[in-house]
C-alpha cells in the first residue's frame, strides 16, 4: 500500500468516524497493519491521529452546546489511569492483532445498531457513579492496549442506559476518546520511546484533521449521522474480515 493511497484512506476514515463523534483509531490501526507498518509503531500513529480528530470533534460539540459533564466526568476520570497502564503493557503481535480484529468486528456490529439508535429521543439520566467508574476503567485499559480511544464502546453503553441525548452521547464519546488517547499515547511512548521512523508518517495527522472536520461539521449541520454510521459499519466489518484472514494465514 503506497503512501498516497494510505493517506486517502486515513482521510476517508476520519471523515466517516468523526461524523458520529469518534476518532477512527481502530481502523487507522487496521490500515497500518495492512500497510505493513511495524506493529510496535501502530498504536502511536493511531493515537496521534485519534487525538487530532477528536480534538476537533470536541471543540465542535462544545460550540454546539452538546457537552454534559454529569454524563462524561466519572467514566473519564476512571479511564485515564487505566489507559496509561494499558499503553505501557507489552503484548505480542498475535495478541495485538487478535484484540484489534475482535474490537473492529464489535465496532462494526455496534455501528449497525447505531443506525437505529440515532432515532432515539427519550428522557436521559447519567450513569450511576459506581457503574460509570467500572465502565470507564475497563474501556480505558482496552483503549491503552490497542491504541484506540475507547469511545466507540462507551457510546452504546450510554445508549443502552439512556444516559443522554444522541448529540450529548457523541460529545461524551469524543471527549472520552481524547483524554484516553492522550493517556494511552504517554504510556506507549514510555514503553517504546519516539522513533525517527514515525516522522515518515507526519502527513497522516494533517489529513485526518481535514477529513475529521469535514465529517463532523457536515454531520452536525446537514446530514443525519445514522446514514454515515451505516456506511462506516460496512467499512469497519470489511477491514475486520481482512485482518481475520491475515491472522489465519
Amino acid at each position: 500500500m503506497n503512501s498516497a493511497f494510505l493517506a486517502i484512506l486515513f482521510a476517508s476514515v476520519a471523515l466517516v468516524y468523526a461524523s458520529v463523534g469518534f476518532g477512527g483509531g481502530s481502523s487507522y490501526a487496521a490500515l497500518l497493519v495492512l500497510a505493513g507498518v511495524s506493529y510496535s509503531y501502530i498504536p502511536i500513529i493511531s493515537l496521534i491521529c485519534n487525538i487530532t480528530v477528536v480534538t476537533g470533534n470536541s471543540l465542535n460539540y462544545w460550540k454546539n452546546g452538546d457537552f454534559n459533564w454529569r454524563l462524561l466526568l466519572i467514566p473519564t476520570l476512571f479511564s485515564v489511569p487505566m489507559a496509561f497502564l494499558g499503553g505501557r503493557l507489552m503484548v505480542s503481535k498475535t495478541l495485538f492483532l487478535t484484540l484489534l480484529c475482535i474490537m473492529l468486528a464489535l465496532t462494526g456490529l455496534r455501528l449497525l445498531v447505531k443506525f437505529r439508535e440515532h432515532e432515539i429521543d427519550s428522557d436521559s439520566k447519567p450513569l450511576r457513579p459506581i457503574l460509570g467508574g467500572i465502565v470507564g476503567a475497563f474501556l480505558g485499559f482496552l483503549a491503552g492496549i490497542t491504541g484506540i480511544g475507547g469511545g466507540i464502546f462507551l457510546s452504546p453503553i450510554l445508549y443502552y442506559f439512556k444516559a443522554g441525548k444522541p448529540n450529548q452521547i457523541a460529545a461524551a464519546a469524543s471527549f472520552f476518546i481524547l483524554v484516553n488517547s492522550i493517556a494511552g499515547l504517554m504510556g506507549q511512548l514510555q514503553k517504546t520511546g519516539f522513533s525517527e521512523i514515525l516522522y515518515g508518517y507526519w502527513y497522516l495527522p494533517l489529513l485526518v484533521l481535514v477529513g475529521g472536520q469535514i465529517g463532523n461539521r457536515i454531520a452536525i449541520k446537514i446530514i443525519p449521522a445514522k446514514y454515515i454510521a451505516l456506511a462506516t459499519a460496512i467499512l469497519v466489518l470489511f477491514v475486520a474480515a481482512q485482518l481475520a484472514m491475515k491472522l489465519m494465514n
